[in-house]
């Protein structure tokens, strides 16, 4: 599959204007990165798509037709953001808990324990019965059957995999729920009258487009950060009893402000409803259910402030008997077979994940594709709707995509490689460099105007 193929599914399943994609000029082929997936046909057309959202949502407003060009360099350096950035000309950050990764079983399976938050660590050596210490988590699951300790792990709402084949995969319920679901959805959940994108002079695709962002670590945030790109007003709301992961943090903070609300208090859940009766677009990436029962569902937020686009990320969907299971990228490419096929392919012992984050930056930018559809169609048409997408259904569609022989033996992308995707500014953190937006646009240049803040920098409201 060709990037321009892939945007063409993209596009069409999103019922969008059949001309549109001719406006978008590709450059470069797969592999961008060491894998036998097509990682970079995958960041090219996940980029396209959102960009290509962000061009419908300023025609609407005014009238104007761009170009937009996708190198799959630049958009694979973006798949890597979190790779690539450096505070204060420092070393790579630190994303990973010494103890995440994969183990051997008793019975010669493979498992990923997925450590890197505090309570996640304490529940699975509480389990094994063990000291945090590599050597000594590795003993324990030795004396475990693979499969036992999987579910186990999952019962207790842990996060961890057994590594499984793409037959193995296929064969769950689960699998089988997420084949039965298209790549993404956009549904409209109630009615009212036809709105603009944004408010005020419609100088970018997003101006006086308000969203909230209640999402962590990376698919969540870099769905938030493309919408501040196209000039949204994102403000991030975060528990202040929730760990975060610092480097991610910084990455994908980039075109954001930042608060704090205990959605445990009553005051905080009335303090976010009044926020939502002004806001464009509410996404999160809470576990399916879980805003629902503080009573944030999106049919809910819908009667709340008609015309509002709710976007719901998780890992595994919303279906099947996963739904409700801990879940991150590497740990949905080690259940569904990606890193089995990857370590096959390169005749390793060991699993072997992808070369980058890809199902999480993918889902993300397919979240933002899906908002800013939805908010074409609010001008258009009306309604508030529902965008669902999820790591699984990303994964599922890049194994779809066929695979390329000896595709793991391409290069690695150093920093060194990517200077010119890069741009540095100032921040309470420093002095930060990161990957630009990837995409080049004709009339509408995306852009970051507002560096990373720290969790809770700035009050709970709107700025205007």
């Amino acid at each position: 599959m060709t990037p321009s193929l892939a945007l063409d599914h993209l596009w069409t399943a999103a019922a969008g204007d059949p001309a549109a994609p001719d406006a978008v000029t590709f450059s470069g082929d797969d592999p961008a990165l060491p894998s036998v997936y097509r990682v970079g046909t995958l960041a090219s057309a996940t980029i396209a798509a959102q960009a290509l959202a962000a061009a419908e949502c300023l025609r609407v407003r005014t009238g104007v037709r761009q170009r937009i060009d996708v190198e799959m360099r630049r958009a694979a350096a973006a798949f890597r953001s979190e790779r690539y950035l450096r505070v204060n000309a420092g070393p790579p950050p630190e994303l990973r808990h010494p103890t995440m990764g994969f183990y051997e079983t008793r019975d010669g399976r493979w498992i990923q324990l997925h450590t890197n938050f505090p309570h996640h660590l304490d529940g699975v050596l509480k389990v094994l019965g063990c000291d945090g210490t590599r050597e000594a988590v590795a003993e324990a699951i030795r004396g475990w059957d693979g499969a036992m300790l999987d579910q186990t792990l999952a019962d207790a709402g842990l996060c961890a995999a057994l590594i499984r084949s793409p037959r193995e995969w296929a064969a769950l319920d689960q699998a089988r729920a997420v084949a039965n679901l298209p790549l993404f959805e956009i549904t409209r959940i109630g009615d009212a009258p036809p709105e603009a994108p944004g408010r005020g002079d419609a100088v970018r695709p997003l101006s006086g487009t308000r969203v909230l962002d209640l999402s962590r670590i990376i698919a969540g945030p870099v769905a938030g950060r493309t919408l501040a790109q196209h000039g949204a007003q994102v403000l991030l709301i975060n528990g202040p009893h929730l760990p975060n992961i610092a480097p991610l943090v910084i990455d994908n903070g980039r075109g954001k402000r930042s608060a704090t609300l205990d959605l445990r208090d009553d005051a905080a859940r009335d303090r976010l409803r009044a926020l939502i009766r002004d806001t464009d677009v509410f996404q999160q990436a809470y576990r399916p259910g879980a805003l629902a029962a503080r009573g944030f569902a999106p049919e809910t937020l819908a009667q709340l402030r008609p015309g509002i686009v709710c976007v719901s990320v998780s890992a595994y969907s919303h279906a099947g008997p996963w739904a409700q299971r801990r879940g991150f990228d590497s740990l949905v490419q080690s259940a569904s077979g990606i890193a089995w096929t990857e370590s096959r392919a390169a005749h390793s012992d060991a699993p072997k994940h992808l070369p980058c984050q890809a199902l999480d930056h993918a889902t993300g930018y397919l979240a933002a594709f899906g908002a800013m559809i939805a908010l074409a169609r609010r001008a258009q048409e009306g309604g508030s709707w529902h965008v669902r997408v999820s790591l699984a259904q990303t994964g599922r569609w890049l194994q779809s995509m066929g695979q390329i022989e000896h595709g793991w033996q391409a290069p690695d992308v150093t920093i060194d490689d990517v200077q010119d995707c890069l741009e540095t500014v100032d921040s309470p953190f420093g002095r930060v460099r990161g990957t630009r937006p990837a995409e080049r646009m004709s009339a509408s240049p995306p852009y970051f105007a507002r560096p990373p803040v720290e969790i809770g920098a700035d009050a709970p409201c709107w700025e205007d």
